[in-house]
């Protein structure tokens, strides 16, 4: 179940949850230079950011403190996690995708540990 997206804009779409799906904005870095790039130097996020294929990831040099949340190649969350800035994150075995954002907002979108989320790609993304 190899997935292929390039870099771009898109959805990320959270099941699971109680009521309907969550859909949050999604920025997709699959190209090392924006997967390298990520978040760094920015003071917030809009919506997420996807980073594919990724199994741990750092805070050093960023501004902001993140949610991580490792996916698995089912695209189901194996771990959520809350990252301070100049932190080192603890890589995940099974985890094949990394989506950051904003410390404090997955919790409200439904992401937690066994929840599955789609990713849309939309103009500039693709599958």
């Amino acid at each position: 179940m190899g997935r292929r997206w390039r870099d771009g804009r898109g959805e990320l779409v959270v099941h699971g949850g109680e009521g309907p799906s969550v859909r949050v904005p999604l920025e997709i870095a699959t190209s090392y230079r924006a997967r390298t790039k990520g978040l760094l130097g920015r003071d917030s996020v809009d919506g997420a950011i996807l980073l594919s294929p990724a199994s741990g990831v750092h805070t050093f040099r960023m501004r902001i403190p993140i949610d991580v949340a490792y996916l698995d190649r089912h695209l189901r969350v194996i771990a959520v996690r809350t990252m301070r800035p100049g932190r080192l994150g603890m890589p995940r075995l099974r985890a094949r995708h990394v989506v950051e954002a904003d410390a404090g907002v997955m919790g409200a979108w439904g992401v937690r540990e066994g929840a599955r989320v789609e990713v849309v790609a939309g103009s500039g993304g693709g599958l």
